[in-house]
């Protein structure tokens, strides 16, 4: 089994929560969170006076998969995701040792 979780920008949350189910995702999580990366945040302006921005607001986006499900998943944030600007994101991959489901005790790919 395997954590998939992506961070991306907050506009194309929708879109890629659809992606992910129509691949036979059960369940997401999201966090609401601020970070930069090779961008290093950006300027703005506002009522005349240039501000720097230094984190920029994206969507933490954690989804549990079986090992055989992990390209589709993946495949599935890029394709959504995928941009020619800098910014577009980020996906790990974390083994996970072991998933129990709390209500039934279930455990593994029955708890996924």
């Amino acid at each position: 089994m395997k954590l998939i979780t992506a961070y991306i920008k907050p506009h194309l949350l929708d879109r890629t929560r659809e992606a992910l189910l129509s691949t036979g995702a059960t369940g997401i999580t999201i966090t609401e969170i601020k970070g930069f990366g090779r961008q290093l945040g950006h300027t703005e302006l506002y009522r005349g006076a240039e501000y720097a921005v230094d984190f920029l607001p994206k969507i933490k986006m954690e989804v549990i998969c079986k090992d055989e499900q992990q390209q589709d998943f993946i495949k599935a944030i890029i394709d959504t995701n995928k941009a020619d600007k800098i910014g577009a994101g980020k996906i790990t991959i974390t083994h996970l040792e072991e998933v129990i489901r709390i209500r039934t005790g279930e455990t593994d790919n029955e708890a996924v």
